[in-house]
């Protein structure tokens, strides 16, 4: 039960999402969303839908900082901080 590989389990569980759900390629964890173009408004909103759909995960406006999204590393910290209490077990991959 390492936070290490809880961490890189939660990280390629939000690429999964990207590349499964939102049909995104994200070369890298650290790779500026924003930046690089990957998210733009639509596919932002469809993130958050898909954030809440796989991880239980609800957003407020507070939470809507930029920074928080900016790479799947600062959404697996996002993530991570809202689910600690409850590890969410990966039951399923498609």
């Amino acid at each position: 039960m390492s936070e290490m590989s809880d961490s890189n389990r939660l990280r390629e569980r939000i690429a999964g999402v990207f590349s499964g759900a939102l049909h995104l390629d994200v070369p890298a964890f650290d790779t500026d969303l924003f930046d690089t173009g990957v998210l733009d408004s639509l596919a932002f909103v469809e993130l958050l839908l898909q954030l809440e759909r796989e991880f239980g995960v609800t957003t407020s406006v507070d939470d809507l900082e930029s920074d928080n999204f900016r790479s799947i590393d600062t959404i697996a910290e996002f993530v991570g901080s809202r689910t600690r209490a409850t590890v969410i077990p990966i039951t399923s991959r498609r």
